[in-house]
Parts: C-alpha cells; sequence; structure tokens
C-alpha cells in the first residue's frame, strides 16, 4: 500500500531515480498556518550528501506544494508536494542490473511483481522517504497548534550505546549534531563507528530514542487501532528498522509487576515503564520509543548472490550509500510519529458524544 493514516492521511509516490517523488495529503483541517520554511527545513535535515556520515548523492530537495493551500493557510483541500530528482546516477547500477543485492527488497519486490528496477531500488529505496517527511512536517503544523512536542535523535551506533538516562538525552545538542547525536560526550565514538564502518567499505546498525511529550489523555483507538500499535506499524514500515520498543520495551518482560507497573500519585505518574501508552490510549505522561535499524545493506564489499536466472554470482555494488541509515533514519522516525499523532488526535473527535456537541454547538 502507498498511503497511511484514516482521517490524516498521505499517499507518496515516485522512485529513486526516477523524475520526481512527492506526496498527497489528505484530511488536514481548514485555517492552519502553512509554514513553508518550516517544510524545507525539515527536508533539509534529511537530505542527502552534507557530511560523509551519509550518502554523498547531492540532492537540494526543494519542495513545491503545488495545492491545498491559499494565502498562507490550508483550505482544508488535498495538498500536493512534489520533490523533483536532480542527482541521479543509473549508471552504478549497470553491473547489479540483473543481480540481488544481498539483504536487499529487490529481490522480494522482483518476486512479487515481476519487474525489475535496479537503478537505486526503485520504489523499494529510501530516496521515497523524502515524501514522507513532506507529509510529517505538515502534520506537525497541526500538531503545534495544540503544543504537542516530537524530538529523535541518535541513541547508539552498532555497540557503542549512551548509558544516560532517559530524562538527560540532550535534544538540543541533537539539533546541532552532524548525526543527531543525543549524548554530547559520546558522539566523537558514535562518529568513530560510522566511519570505521565506511572507510572497510562496510556499514553498521544504529538505535533512534523518540519523545513525545504534551500529548493528551485519550488518543488511541482501541482494540484494533491502539496508539502503541499503529506507533509500531509506522515505525516497522521505515525502511532497515527491524524492532520498536515502547517505554521499557523488552527489558519489561524480565521484570515483575511489582517494578514495571507506573504507581500514580496526585501529581502524575511516578515512572514511565508504560512509555506513555495504557491500553493502547494515551495516558499523558511522555510517549518514549526507541527504533533498531539493521546496517545499510548496500555495502561495497564482494558477496555471494544469484541473479534473476538463479544463477551463483559474485555481487559487488557501485554507487552512493549511508554508511549508517540509522543517522537519517532518526528524521524520518520523527516524521512517521508526526502523522500517526496527527491522526489520532483528529480520529478522537468522534469518541464522545459531548465532543461532537461542542462542535456543532449543541448543548
Amino acid at each position: 500500500m502507498n498511503s497511511f493514516g484514516n482521517v490524516f492521511r498521505f499517499t507518496s509516490f515516485g522512485e529513486s531515480h526516477g523524475k520526481a517523488l512527492g506526496c498527497v495529503i489528505d484530511g488536514m483541517p481548514a485555517g492552519v498556518k502553512f509554514d513553508y520554511e518550516f517544510l524545507q527545513g525539515e527536508l533539509d535535515k534529511r537530505k542527502p550528501g552534507q557530511n560523509k556520515f551519509s550518502t554523498q548523492r547531492k540532492e537540494a530537495d526543494r519542495a513545491e506544494v503545488l495545492s491545498g493551500v491559499f494565502e498562507g493557510y490550508t483550505t482544508g483541500t488535498p495538498i500536493a508536494i512534489l520533490v523533483f530528482n536532480e542527482n541521479q546516477h543509473s549508471k552504478d547500477y549497470e553491473n547489479i542490473k540483473d543481480i540481488f543485492r544481498p539483504s536487499h527488497a529487490d529481490f522480494t519486490y522482483f518476486h512479487k511483481y515481476g519487474i525489475r528496477d535496479y537503478k537505486g531500488g526503485g520504489r523499494a529505496s529510501a530516496r521515497e522517504s523524502v515524501a514522507r517527511v513532506a507529509a510529517g512536517a505538515v502534520a506537525f503544523m497541526l500538531l503545534r497548534e495544540f503544543d504537542i512536542e516530537l524530538e529523535s535523535g541518535i541513541l547508539a551506533v552498532g555497540s557503542v550505546k549512551s548509558t544516560l538516562k532517559n530524562e538527560d538525552l540532550d535534544f538540543d545538542f541533537a539539533k546541532q549534531s552532524e548525526i543527531f547525536c543525543l549524548d554530547k560526550d559520546l558522539e566523537p565514538s558514535l562518529k568513530n563507528e560510522i566511519l570505521k564502518a565506511r572507510n572497510s567499505k562496510d556499514s553498521v546498525g544504529g538505535e533512534v530514542f523518540s519523545r513525545i511529550k504534551n500529548v493528551p489523555i485519550g488518543l488511541g483507538e482501541p482494540l484494533y487501532d491502539k496508539l502503541d500499535s499503529k506507533i509500531a506499524h509506522a515505525l516497522m514500515g521505515i525502511n532497515a528498522v527491524k524492532a520498536v520498543e515502547i517505554g521499557s520495551g523488552i527489558s519489561s518482560s524480565k521484570m515483575r509487576g511489582s517494578l514495571a507497573n507506573d504507581a500514580i500519585s496526585t501529581k502524575g505518574f511516578l515512572s514511565n515503564n508504560a512509555g506513555g501508552i495504557l491500553g493502547g490510549i494515551s495516558n499523558g505522561d511522555s510517549i518514549e520509543i526507541k527504533t533498531h535499524f539493521k546496517p545499510t545493506p548496500s555495502i561495497f564489499l564482494e558477496q555471494d548472490s544469484i541473479n534473476t536466472k538463479s544463477q551463483a554470482v559474485k555481487c559487488l555494488i557501485k554507487g552512493r550509500h549511508d554508511p549508517c541509515v540509522a543517522v537519517r533514519g532518526s528524521v524520518l522516525c520523527t516524521a512517521m510519529l508526526r502523522l500517526v499523532l496527527a491522526d489520532a488526535l483528529l480520529l478522537n473527535l468522534a469518541s464522545r458524544l459531548d465532543f461532537i456537541k461542542k462542535i456543532y454547538k449543541r448543548s
């Protein structure tokens, strides 16, 4: 499927080496101030080729808003955003046009559709994420009307991980860090891990930490559209993501209930093992998430593979690829979480009769 969301919904289109990528956003209420500068700023964060820690493919990624905005405000009609590709190097893929890259989705796409788009991975490429970041930026224009804050950053690269407590992670530092690092003292070590992988023609995985603050109580639709399940669905749909943890996550399976339970006082919860969600519904506490990215599958070491005729071959990849996809992936985590929250916010409007009566001014 190429669409995401129920009420706040977007559809992406385009391929890595096609003419352009973009999205169409539906469900955005009319009257929201449209912030072009913010939209471009978010695209700039995930833009390739900015430093030695990402792919060297250079794209301007300038957003063109085609519809849905009038005199600086949303109109309530579909918002179409287009981003042109300008720096494709399709020739880099000629030598593997019939060869499957190990751990890359070109194998499954070929067997599903019977078509081999070898140029940059086509629709399976992380290049498609530019559309998600654009849609997420628009979603945040709605969320900030309600003071909802959402941030992400790098917690670990490979086996090197910050030991800071969640409350001590530095999102302000992450904003100025080349790799969006949440731990100032650990940044040199994390950078070194990325460069070691790049210099050895390899890649490395990473872990992203996200926090959502000022979330109202009540977002989430039990039983089958729980907020945590929607979050997991959104994040697991990102290229290279292999695991998602909410709150204490995996460690909660090793706890006793007396330690895992979040006691409640008159001032709020005394801990946040639940990660801000109970029964699939936001409880008013901060929502905290860890997203785990595998190493980028496109590496520059010779590997065993097969071709489209199922013959054994050697695969040697050329081109430009991220040594650690988690770095730019952190920007995408933020975007997808914004989309989940915007959709949940609008879905909640019809959850109670008194909410509906307020809209239509009935007592």
